[in-house]
């Protein structure tokens, strides 16, 4: 079955809210097999909302909607179905009972506009919404299958879950299990990572391989279909197995684990500690660390020196130094790095000193990051960048970037 949403809203179009709506019921419809080929987004316009039904009445076998069904004049969901589908709308009893009974239990005067979300399509199956007032609704049109929910989340999981869901199954002869997995890779640009993987790319059936760039990493999403989830999870895995022949040095892990989580996992399996001297990133590498849980095992605190003076005082970076080098320098950052890990006592220290902008300092245009890291014993190393981006964007680089370098030290 091919399927689709829509979501009813200008708020949606103005970016006040996000459509995280359609992200979640396009889950649960992978989750059944149905794929989802269309997410639209359109205002609060009559004309708009009908031609809109209109065209995914012509292309989809089922339309989700949400939103567009409360008590207001731009509350147009119903209206445009109405244009599409030629049906009259009824005051459903059982709703308009339920809202009456809410105004009287909190002692308020219901105006008359509030009939309107007890309004359904003759003849569609009612959804008792017991999160809020206007229920969803089934409704069959042709050959199509239109599903209207409300567009508050809590609402609109509460009927996807309890009503969508099991009346989906109970009707209709499902076909193939639609699995994905998003493998993430770090340190390695996408152009080289799909260079690498051409020849699966190229080649791709089922399992389907899409390359997907995000801040500081790499993803490949597999998808894979089967006649139960079983079988496409198998495919998934083969696939994967392939692939990690090929870039599974770069690879960190799936799905929702994140770069951190991985590093905090290689720390506790060599049984390290780490701590960290920070000057323009201001702790947030430290911060990502303790939000894990478990952190205390491998995390024993860190520096947050944004000053000279706060360099010279708690690192005892050398005045000498300074002066002839400046804090944004190799040299600072190789001495911050080595004393953390003095004065914090952890096996290993990571530090970072820069310019997170709008302008230059010392000389050094924005975006100039010196990172230390200092393993055990050996030789401080120190990686110098040019990150592009606001102040915000050049901390969070630096960050991610420290990250990838600790996973592949750790690694080795």
């Amino acid at each position: 079955m091919r399927s689709e949403i829509i979501a009813v809203g200008t708020e949606l179009l103005l970016g006040q809210i996000s459509n995280t709506n359609a992200q979640w019921i396009s889950s649960r419809l992978a989750d059944l097999g149905i794929p989802v080929y269309h997410h639209t987004v359109v205002g609060d316009n009559l004309e708009r909302v009908s031609a809109t039904f209109n065209q995914a009445q012509e292309r989809s076998d089922v339309v989700i909607v949400t939103g567009g069904l409360g008590p207001t004049e731009d509350d147009l969901t119903r209206e445009g179905g109405k244009v599409v589908f030629g049906q009259e709308l009824v005051e459903h009893k059982e709703t308009m009972e339920k809202i009456q009974r809410y105004f009287d239990q909190n002692q308020k005067r219901m105006s008359e506009n509030n009939r309107k979300q007890a309004l359904v399509f003759k003849d569609a199956d009612v959804l008792e919404n017991s999160e809020g007032m206007a229920p969803g609704q089934i409704y069959h049109h042709n050959r199509v299958l239109w599903i209207f929910l409300p567009g508050v989340p809590t609402e609109m999981k509460h009927l996807v879950n309890n009503h969508v869901i099991p009346y989906i199954r109970s009707n209709f002869q499902l076909g193939s299990q639609i699995v994905s997995e998003m493998m993430h890779f770090i340190g390695i640009g996408e152009s080289d990572l799909e260079t690498k993987l051409h020849s699966f790319i190229t080649s791709q059936t089922n399992p389907t391989i899409a390359p997907l760039a995000s801040e500081g990493e790499v993803g490949l999403r597999l998808t894979a279909t089967g006649d139960t989830t079983d079988e496409a999870r198998q495919k998934i895995k083969d696939l994967k197995h392939q692939l990690l022949e090929y870039v599974g040095d770069f690879y960190y892990g799936s799905d929702s684990i994140t770069i951190e989580e991985t590093v905090s996992d290689l720390l506790k399996e060599k049984e390290l500690t780490i701590g960290s001297a920070e000057s323009f990133t201001g702790g947030k590498f430290l911060e990502r660390m303790v939000s894990l849980p478990g952190a205390s095992s491998i995390c024993k605190g860190g520096c947050m020196v944004y000053t000279a003076e706060m360099k010279e005082n708690i690192l005892h970076v050398p005045k000498s130094l300074i002066n002839e080098y400046g804090t944004i320098s190799y040299e600072c950052a190789e001495v911050m790095a080595l004393k953390s890990k003095e004065l914090l006592d952890v096996d290993i220290a990571v530090s970072f000193t820069g310019v997170a902008g709008p302008s230059s300092s010392e000389g050094q245009p924005p975006g100039t990051v010196f990172i230390g890291l200092q393993i055990g014993e050996k030789k401080t190393e120190v990686y110098k960048y040019h990150f592009h981006g606001g102040r915000d964007q050049v901390r969070i680089r630096a960050v991610k970037k420290a990250y990838e370098i600790l996973f592949h030290r750790l690694k080795k």
